[in-house]
């Protein structure tokens, strides 16, 4: 117990070190941020842009600029982006280096101001897949957006509902992209700017220092954790390490790979903006409760508590929605098909015995559990102490814990042994 205490610690400090200890630029006075958010938009350009935008709020920056060019990627992270932009209290300009479609148009409308390259463009926002439900959900995103910012919503439906069209940009039936000089008319972009160095001069930054921000190892890391299936597999894994801990009788194997599993989850979760502290703290609370479920008799009450908090953290770091439901009932199913199948051909693998002693100490081969006490039967003694009904004799030189047989017998008497059952050895007085 006490080396997987240990082992919890040190993947505790683990977690506290990814999630906290991730290094940062650290900006002088009067510096602008310069975020570059290229390629697949994921929970790693999710993890990236939060990171800066914190830091760049902590050291007084007096602009954040994102240097946008992708083609979309997952709307979930593209909506955490989003907030965190909308909500910054430093200025935030958007320069779109070449195009940003999809995902992409999403997160240069969240900013207060726009910039855009010659030949850049912006829109081509269908959600696939295309069910009215998505597209419903995802126009509603980019109105509510481009409101927020003092842009027209109805620009910004057009690019997600293709039945909507834009009178002079795009036909009914045709899905709304705009260049770098129809961005303009919209008032969808401030201007063209040819570099980042027009872009600063015009809002008034030509002064200031630069500070750039680059994904690090830790967002590229959360990137890859924040795959939909790579977190299945992680919930997987947890549920199964945990049903073998339990058939192993707490060897601590499946509670270290389940502690692995789990900071690997967590720590991508709370890098990319979607697990918080609430969450955190419900699988924490809930370990502890299965622990002390262990050690403290009951009728599965902590247990029961402990479970419940584990699966509520787990639902609501999934978005708590059907989702979330959908992903943790895969996650178990698979558990449980993978722990038969190791259940079953397991142990007869060469893996499996050459790593469990199979040598057994049988009743057949002359091993006893207990010491046989059989050979005292009918032997004298004395009693050495009072026995109420029990108490100890010297029998042979050997002092035995011994019962009367009901009644109570005083020191120093002579007594025989009359019965003898595993341990439990009857005396009878000798003389009345």
């Amino acid at each position: 117990m006490e080396r997987i205490r240990r082992i919890f610690l040190l993947f505790l400090c683990l977690a506290l070190w990814v999630t906290l200890g991730v290094s940062a630029a650290v900006e002088p006075a009067s510096s602008v941020a310069v975020v570059t958010i290229k390629g697949e938009i994921d929970g790693g350009q999710s993890a990236l842009l939060q990171r800066a935008f914190q830091e760049a709020q902590k050291n007084n920056a007096r602009a954040i600029l994102v240097e946008l060019d992708t083609f979309g990627g997952l709307v979930d992270a593209a909506v955490q982006m989003r907030d965190v932009i909308i909500d910054s209290p430093v200025p935030t300009i958007c320069y779109i280096k070449n195009r940003a479609w999809s995902a992409g148009a999403l997160i240069a409308l969240a900013h207060q101001s726009i910039a855009v390259a010659p030949g850049g463009s912006i829109g081509a926002a269908e959600p696939i897949p295309t069910t009215e439900k998505t597209v419903a959900a995802l126009k509603a995103e980019f109105a509510a957006t481009a409101n927020k910012t003092g842009r027209n919503p109805r620009v910004a439906e057009a690019m997600v509902d293709k039945s909507l069209g834009l009178p002079g940009y795009a036909e009914p039936g045709q899905i709304l992209a705009l260049t770098d000089y129809q961005a303009k008319d919209v008032g969808f972009a401030d201007f063209v700017a040819v570099d980042r160095a027009a872009v600063l001069a015009h809002y008034g930054f030509s002064d200031a220092t630069v500070v750039e921000y680059q994904p690090q190892w830790t967002d590229r890391l959360a990137g890859w954790l924040s795959n939909p299936a790579i977190k299945s597999g992680l919930l997987s894994l947890i549920f199964l390490a945990v049903l073998a801990e339990i058939k192993t009788a707490g060897t601590g194997v499946g509670a270290l790979v389940a502690i692995v599993a789990a900071v690997l989850f967590f720590g991508s979760q709370w890098l990319t903006g979607v697990a918080g502290l609430l969450e955190i703290l419900l699988f924490a609370a809930g370990c502890i409760l299965l622990v002390v479920e262990l050690y403290v008799p009951g009728t599965g009450l902590f247990g029961i508590a402990g479970l419940a908090s584990i699966l509520a953290s787990f639902f609501l770091s999934l978005g708590a929605n059907l989702s979330a439901v959908t992903t943790m009932t895969i996650s178990l199913v698979v558990a449980i098909i993978a722990f038969a199948v190791l259940a079953r051909y397991l142990p007869s693998s060469k893996l499996w015995t050459k790593l469990i002693l199979k040598d057994s100490e049988t009743t057949q081969a002359g091993y006893t559990s207990a010491q046989d006490y059989d050979c005292y039967l009918g032997c004298e003694g004395i009693t050495i102490t009072q026995l109420r009904p029990a108490g100890r004799i010297e029998l042979k030189g050997v002092q035995l814990d011994v019962v009367s047989e009901g009644r109570f017998l005083p020191a120093g008497i002579p007594v025989k042994v009359v019965s003898v059952k595993g341990n439990r050895i009857v005396v009878h007085p000798i003389v009345e």
